[in-house]
């Protein structure tokens, strides 16, 4: 009899991960479950435990483990997402842009960190509980599609997944539906099956990014970013003033504390003068973007200029463009129709149909023409 195909399955006590461990187990394969412990603030607002991964949820990982057979082990991740995510969600606030930590996590710690430690255990695949499938093209790349389930897919936030990464992962809930996983976790007698699902920026104690922007960035970027200035329009103006620019979002109309006979909203931030930019609705519109880091899922930059659609937030409906690839790992973006909240920071994907083609982050826009 040959060895088994053996396979990691990152566990975090939800509903999405705990069926993807009891389908790889179903399917013949030897399972180990790992959860990872990740940073989480301290203080008065804080419990100590980063949201995914409580003691509650280390210890449903650990019963959904033992019901099914199978190993299970905490691996401590703490100064590795410290340094990796909260760091980076810093300085990009810093830096007057948005940050999307879930592209980050993917990229360095969940498909770097944790890939890099299953295949130290002599795993053959990572799997993990995300909605989104893999398959080979007919020259035998590795495509990342879309998960079923529309409302679900998480393609977005693993955009930055390559051909090494792709060739040792699987995502067994894929194929299914959020309401077909929770039957196949009553189906397994998973406790899990009416669990809800886990939010994003898990190491807030509150939820509160604005506080935590206040009290952590001294001391892990040694500045205080959230200092008071002016709010200008285009022209230089001074409106009025913000309480700091990590308090506000491109698109913002309410909470300005401006007094205007039109309504205006941010447009844009100037971090060199820490100064707002506000302008009128027709103001936010673009029908453009640069965007950085791209990665390109094939492993190959295109040659040319091609059409695909393309997303601007995780939640964003895909619009049509026109993708020019650039030099240094960028590219621009040209869509048929003008976008309002394009906003730096955030990811730019690419898709081919259900094809995930790859993406990049939405770098600082200019004021010049199109």
């Amino acid at each position: 009899m040959g060895k088994k195909t053996r396979v990691v399955v990152a566990m975090s006590g939800g509903v999405d991960s705990s069926v993807a461990a009891a389908l790889m187990v179903e399917q013949g394969y030897e399972v180990i479950g790992i959860m990872m412990r990740l940073w989480a603030e301290d203080g008065e607002k804080a419990s100590g435990h980063n949201r995914c991964c409580t003691p509650d949820q280390m210890d449903d990982a650990r019963w959904i483990a033992d019901k099914l057979g199978i190993p299970f082990y905490v691996l401590d991740t703490r100064e590795v997402f410290k340094g990796a995510i909260v760091r980076f969600f810093v300085e990009q606030y810093a830096q007057g842009v948005t940050p999307n930590p879930c592209l980050e996590c993917n990229r360095h710690i969940r498909f770097e960190w944790l890939l890099n430690n299953a295949l130290s255990l002599d795993a053959d695949y990572l799997a993990t509980g995300h909605y989104a499938r893999v398959r080979k093209d007919s020259e035998g790349r590795f495509q990342l599609l879309k998960g079923l389930d529309d409302a679900k897919d998480q393609s977005y936030v693993l955009s930055v997944m390559g051909q090494p990464q792709l060739s040792r992962v699987l995502f067994p809930v894929g194929e299914y539906s959020k309401p077909e996983v929770r039957q196949l976790a009553v189906k397994f007698g998973l406790p899990v099956a009416s669990k809800g699902d886990s939010q994003d920026l898990c190491f807030l104690a509150d939820g509160d990014y604005r506080r935590f922007l206040r009290e952590h960035s001294p001391q892990l970027i040694g500045t205080q970013i959230s200092a008071p200035g002016e709010i200008v329009t285009r022209d230089g103006r001074v409106v009025g003033h913000h309480t700091g620019l990590p308090d506000y979002t491109i698109g913002q109309r309410k909470g300005l504390g401006i007094a205007s006979p039109e309504p205006l909203y941010v447009i844009a931030m100037d971090t060199a003068h820490n100064a707002l930019i506000v302008g009128e609705k027709h103001e936010l519109g673009r029908d453009w973007l640069t965007a950085g880091r791209i990665n390109w899922v094939s492993g190959e930059t295109p040659t040319g200029p091609f059409r695909a659609e393309v997303k601007i937030r995780y939640k964003a409906q895909p619009a049509p463009a026109l993708i020019t690839p650039l030099p240094d790992q960028r590219a621009e973006v040209k869509f048929d129709e003008p976008l309002r909240d394009i906003t730096p920071g955030q990811g730019a994907v690419f898709y081919a149909g259900e094809v995930c083609l790859g993406g990049g982050i939405i770098e600082r826009l200019s004021n010049r023409a199109r």
